[in-house]
């Protein structure tokens, strides 16, 4: 896996051509542009001063032409800065879901979805401008560079306080940039935080209303809202700052040169067209000076947004492999040896290949943690799990994932239908969905949808995917008795011959498997039929009929 850095370098280097394109075209529109007073400075001198008619149509002629050589360069300057900002942008979100959707996981470690969302869309985007912004600072330094050659050719004073005053408006607002990435940096990480609460309790709404939090959901909201608009404010204004320090030093370094041209028209060093010139020029200076304080803004800003952007795309995958192969013909017999990990304890376990086997646990971070393990989301903390021989932790999480699906309970379903989401109707019968045509719309994490739909047309997935392994997470927690006992008979049916284990405290369920194992304080407590241990175990019969 490429490190971020190195992620961000490929996104400017391949927008290299445009980035040079448009740095050719801004340096000739600010060339232009600075050229123009002195083009009027000449014609002030050689036709009006001498009342020459002729002379004066060739230097309105001439100026005619630069102002469409300026009007050309800037569109397609303009255009190709554009370009290479959102393409980079582009290649970045790009590689944030690419990483994000990486089968080794790890990206979402500490951070909420929203944050990830915000990382993909408005750092993304500053970074890119900082392609914009080089461009832009190419332009305006050889606007300054133009017009100081000229000052210097016209006087030497004038250009001497160019070439001074320059660097040290430029050194100074590089120094106003830095409070300005500092809180930038700030200000994204707390927009994120909130935008990935926001999310949070929009997808537990329905469980909030439910156990009557809404108030206290608020109110954590507001909290991280408050703090997200606090970390805005400050960044606005150490922006504000910078660009009004910079525009009133700006003005005043314009006011000296003007005064220092105006003094030197009348003592007779210079003549008036060249007077017109210095002060064309020291006006036409605050558009590339302004240009220099944006950018300073500019890359202040992408320096923050890169570094969210680059911790991301270097965050290590959860799980990674060795290259070990699994079988081409997968049996799909698992064996489990001192596995401990979250609400496991040296667990040993094994599944026959082609077998039928419910698990139900008295506590569910024990379930959590199977699954969790099971679709390799984390490897143990201890012990080894095995396919068909083969220790999960040396195959490749997504050569694995094509031989083991894990279908979580709250699966998130798709925007499109249900024959999107993979439900044919085949797979819809078996998942008693039968009702929920194929064609139906499925809104956004299938919000359109009922609970009981919801669950039914993920289960429905899951059957049609026809994994070697798969592995049920309470599939039916949301539908009534009798749509439970027909989906207990379909899977079995479905399933025959594959292995197939059903991790759930429905009787419906267990009383379908070939057997069940019962999971008490992170171990195999007890291993029978449904019916067996119904009769014989008291905390199964406490787990399942409770």
């Amino acid at each position: 896996m490429r490190s971020g850095r190195d992620v961000l370098s490929g996104a400017i280097r391949g927008q290299r051509s445009r980035l040079i394109a448009g740095s050719l075209l801004g340096a000739g529109h600010q060339a232009g542009e600075a050229l123009v007073p002195v083009l009027v400075g000449l014609a002030i001198d050689q036709a009006v001063a001498g009342a020459s008619w002729s002379r004066l149509l060739v230097w309105l002629a001439v100026l005619a032409v630069v102002y469409v050589g300026l009007s050309f360069s800037y569109r397609f300057g303009a255009r190709a800065g554009e370009r290479a900002a959102t393409e980079a942008a582009h290649d970045l979100r790009s590689a944030i879901v690419a990483r994000v959707l990486h089968p080794g996981g790890g990206a979402d470690r500490d951070r909420l979805p929203g944050e990830l969302t915000g990382i993909a869309t408005e750092d993304a985007r500053r970074v890119g401008m900082v392609l914009l912004a080089v461009l832009t600072g190419v332009a305006g330094f050889t606007g300054l560079a133009v017009a100081s050659v000229v000052l210097l050719t016209t006087s030497v004073q004038l250009g001497l306080i160019v070439l001074v005053g320059t660097p040290a408006l430029l050194w100074l607002g590089h120094l106003l940039s830095k409070p300005l990435e500092r809180r930038s940096a700030v200000e994204q990480e707390s927009a994120a935080h909130a935008s990935g609460v926001a999310a949070d309790l929009v997808s537990g709404l329905r469980v909030l209303k439910g156990l009557g939090a809404e108030r206290a959901a608020v109110e954590r909201y507001r909290h991280t809202s408050r703090t997200s608009l606090a970390a805005t404010l400050r960044a606005a204004r150490a922006e504000a700052l910078q660009n009004g320090v910079v525009i009133a030093l700006t003005g005043a370094f314009i006011a000296l040169l003007a005064l220092a041209g105006g003094t030197l028209a009348a003592n007779g060093t210079i003549t008036l067209g060249q007077l017109v010139s210095a002060v064309g020029l020291a006006l036409f200076l605050q558009g590339p000076l302004y240009m220099l304080a944006w950018v300073n803004a500019e890359l202040a800003q992408g320096r923050a947004s890169a570094t969210r952007v680059a911790a991301l795309l270097s965050a290590p995958p959860a799980v990674t492999g060795t290259g070990t192969e699994l079988p081409a013909q997968i049996k799909g017999a698992l064996r489990l040896r001192g596995v401990t990990h979250g609400g496991l304890r040296e667990l040993d376990l094994d599944i026959v290949a082609g077998e039928l086997v419910g698990v139900a646990a008295t506590d569910p971070a024990a379930a959590t943690a199977l699954l969790h393990c099971l679709g390799r989301h984390g490897d143990p903390e201890s012990g080894t799990i095995e396919l068909d021989g083969v220790p999960l932790r040396e195959v490749d999480p997504a050569l694995l994932r094509e031989a083991v699906l894990v279908a979580e309970h709250d699966a998130v379903l798709f925007e499109g239908t249900v024959a999107d989401n993979g439900g044919t109707p085949q797979a819809l019968a078996a998942a008693g969905a039968a009702d929920v045509p194929p064609d139906t719309p499925v809104g956004e994490r299938g919000g359109s949808l009922s609970g009981g739909q919801r669950q039914r047309v993920a289960l429905a997935r899951a059957l049609d995917a026809r994994r070697p392994v798969l592995v049920l997470h309470d599939p039916t927690s949301a539908v009534d008795a009798v749509t439970e006992a027909h989906i207990a008979e379909s899977v079995r049916r479905l399933r025959h011959g594959q292995t197939t284990v059903v991790v759930t405290t429905s009787p419906a369920l267990l009383s379908a498997a070939d057997r069940v194992l019962l999971l008490d304080g992170g171990r195999v407590a007890d291993d029978a039929s449904h019916a067996d241990l119904l009769q014989r175990n008291a905390d199964y019969r406490k787990a399942v009929l409770a």
